[in-house]
């Protein structure tokens, strides 16, 4: 049995910018994941919206620092043979940090925390796919508009920072933008079909990478 964590954000919880709530659980991507891979694999959905790569959020009703999260989830659902970590999106946010250098170097942050943590005398640290999200798009959503104010040309900066961190720490990369965009309802979610279409996409890059 092979066991991935889905590091994420509400792109990975499944946030439906229609109703505001939650896509079906068969409509979010590591749904999708698992079900291409097929049943002896576990992947293990740790989605939380406005989580940031590295960054705080002083408004938030929880803790949204991905970079102070990660190690406990690691040790709480290890051993882990890959972790794909799709995140940056919240990162755009002028209040958080406004950038993509900013995303890139907390997910280089995250990288050595998977790297570097206490896996046990004999295990062994697993594979990293980065996973740069969607592009933001433009929408007339008044609070998604002001909240991602000025971010949209940003985002689009992601796939090559990441491209570019992936093969300087020998991690994979993908590019979720060449397979799912997102919806103007509010210019940062995935739509059902989108999000499906991710979790299918990413099966043959998962399946290369332990060798299934």
């Amino acid at each position: 049995m092979k066991t991935i964590l889905c590091f994420g954000d509400s792109l990975t919880w499944g946030t439906d910018a229609a109703t505001g709530g939650r896509h079906a659980y068969a409509d979010r991507w590591p749904t999708a994941l698992r079900s291409a891979l097929g049943p002896e694999v576990e992947v293990v959905a740790e989605g939380l919206g406005g989580r940031t790569t590295a960054y705080d959020d002083y408004l938030a009703d929880c803790d949204r620092n991905g970079a102070r999260l990660l190690p406990t989830l690691l040790h709480s659902h290890g051993p882990l043979d890959l972790v794909i970590i799709m995140l940056g999106t919240n990162d755009m946010k002028p209040m958080i940090h406004g950038s993509a250098i900013g995303a890139r170097q907390g997910m280089k942050r995250l990288v050595g925390l998977i790297r570097f943590h206490d896996w046990g005398r004999d295990a062994t640290p697993p594979q990293i796919l980065l996973v740069a999200p969607p592009p933001l798009c433009e929408t007339d959503n008044p609070v998604f508009a002001a909240m991602y104010r000025g971010s949209v040309a940003e985002s689009r900066l992601l796939a090559s920072v990441y491209r570019d961190l992936a093969d300087e720490l020998g991690c994979s990369f993908f590019d979720a933008g060449t397979v799912a965009e997102t919806t103007p309802l509010d210019g940062t979610h995935l739509d059902a079909a989108n999000t499906r279409a991710l979790g299918q996409a990413l099966a043959p890059r998962v399946r290369a990478l332990l060798g299934l």
